[in-house]
C-alpha cells in the first residue's frame, strides 16, 4: 500500500507519518517512511535548492515545478516502485497532490503543465492520501515555532489559503482517495481519526 500524507506548512504532517510507522511496525508490517521532495541521495539535493533561501536569483515557478518533478522522478525509480513490489508499506510526506496545491493553485501555473508531467513521469499513485487541514494562522505558528523558515514557509498568508483551496478541490474530486483529517486537534486525535480510516480500508 501507497500512502501518503499532504497539507500546507505546520499541520502535524512528520508527527503524523511516524506515529503510524511506529504503529505499522509494531504489527509486523514492513514499512518505508520516505518524503518529498526528498527521499533519495540526488532528490534531497534537488530538496535543497527548492527549499534555500539564499539563491543569488529568483526561482521561476516553472523551475520549482520541474526541479520537483526532477525529484519525484528519482525517488519513484529509487524507493517508492522498488518497495512496494517487494510488498512493503510505503508513508511518503507530500506527493503529487502537493504540486497541484502549491504549483497550481497557489503560484497559478496551469493544470495542463501539471497533466503532462504526471502522464510522462507518475506511474503509480497513492491508494490513500490523509490531507491534514488546519488554520493557516495555527499551522504558521506552529512552523515558526520550530525555528528559521524556508523558501515555502516564508511565502504570504494569502498564498497558503490558495494552497489550502487547492487541497480542498483536489479532496472533492478525489474524496474515495483523499481523507481529511482535523489537524487542529491535538496529535493524539489525529491519530485515532488517521487509524479509524487505515482500518477500514
Amino acid at each position: 500500500m501507497f500512502i501518503s500524507f499532504e497539507g500546507t506548512e505546520g499541520v502535524g504532517k512528520t508527527t503524523l507519518i511516524r506515529k503510524i510507522y511506529d504503529h505499522l511496525t509494531a504489527q509486523g508490517r514492513e514499512v518505508v517512511l520516505t518524503r518529498e521532495p526528498g527521499g533519495t541521495p540526488m532528490a534531497e539535493q534537488i530538496r535543497s535548492l527548492l527549499l534555500s533561501v539564499n539563491h543569488e536569483e529568483q526561482m521561476s515557478n516553472d523551475t520549482e515545478l520541474l526541479l520537483m518533478y526532477a525529484a519525484r522522478a528519482q525517488h519513484l525509480e529509487q524507493v517508492i516502485l522498488p518497495a512496494l513490489q517487494a510488498g512493503q508499506i510505503v508513508l511518503c510526506d507530500r506527493f503529487t497532490d502537493a504540486s497541484f496545491a502549491y504549483q497550481c493553485a497557489g503560484r497559478g501555473l496551469s493544470e495542463a503543465k501539471l497533466q503532462v508531467l504526471n502522464d510522462s513521469f507518475v506511474s503509480r499513485m497513492p491508494d490513500f492520501t490523509f490531507w491534514l487541514d488546519a488554520p493557516i494562522e495555527l499551522g504558521m505558528n506552529r512552523a515558526r515555532a520550530r525555528g528559521a523558515l524556508d523558501r515555502f514557509e516564508q511565502e504570504k498568508v494569502t498564498f497558503f489559503e490558495k494552497v489550502r483551496m487547492g487541497y480542498q478541490t483536489l479532496s472533492e474530486r478525489h474524496p474515495e482517495r483523499m481523507k481529511r483529517l482535523d489537524a487542529s486537534q491535538a496529535p493524539e486525535q489525529v491519530l485515532t481519526q488517521a487509524l479509524q480510516y487505515l482500518d477500514s480500508v
